[in-house]
């Protein structure tokens, strides 16, 4: 058994040490998918990597028991929590009262690759997804990798256990949906 199993196995157990043991041994992961996400120039939120991570991690720890298989299972979990906390934070930005759509700018030398994506978008994406997720729930497992955390396609292969190529054909099949559903 690795030592990433048996503390999966032990923070299922209740573990709090293992826990900790647990986010340090992921930490470079999660914090990998966070960067992706945000890399883009979609910055839909004011989180940073570090935010990000920090909010999906305590959203993981507060749901209880982990139950992970492996590395891969836990991936595809992450990615999902992953995109609640964007849509959440896009929310709450939509509903403040002033300066709702405002577009927050970092002070720093990368202002120009910044620049903010509409929070309406993410919100509709997120509509158009749970509508894909009543039609074909893998398929809006791959967007929600891919989308949301950044996930390469072998990687997402490996999360669902299936191959590259079945990534790439759901990828397109999801895609195509979330183009008409968009348009609507």
């Amino acid at each position: 058994m690795s030592e990433l199993t048996a503390l999966f196995t032990a923070a299922a157990a209740g573990d709090a040490p293992a826990f900790d043991r647990l986010f340090a041994a992921l930490y470079d992961d999660l914090a990998a998918m966070a960067r992706a996400r945000l890399r883009r120039g979609q910055r839909v939120t004011m989180a940073d990597t570090g935010a990000l991570v920090h909010e999906s991690w305590l959203r993981l720890q507060s749901a209880g028991q982990l139950g992970f298989e492996n590395r891969g299972h836990f991936l595809a979990h992450a990615a999902r929590v992953m995109r609640s906390v964007i849509v959440d934070m896009a929310r709450r930005s939509q509903a403040e009262r002033r300066g709702g759509g405002a577009v927050f700018v970092t002070l720093d030398t990368q202002v120009g690759d910044a620049v903010a994506a509409d929070d309406a978008d993410v919100l509709q994406v997120a509509e158009a997804l749970e509508e894909l997720t009543q039609l074909d729930a893998r398929l809006a497992q791959v967007v929600e990798m891919r989308y949301f955390a950044g996930l390469t396609e072998t990687e997402i292969a490996t999360a669902l256990g299936v191959t590259d190529r079945t990534v790439r054909r759901d990828w397109e099949k999801a895609r195509a949906f979330l183009v008409m559903a968009l348009k609507r």
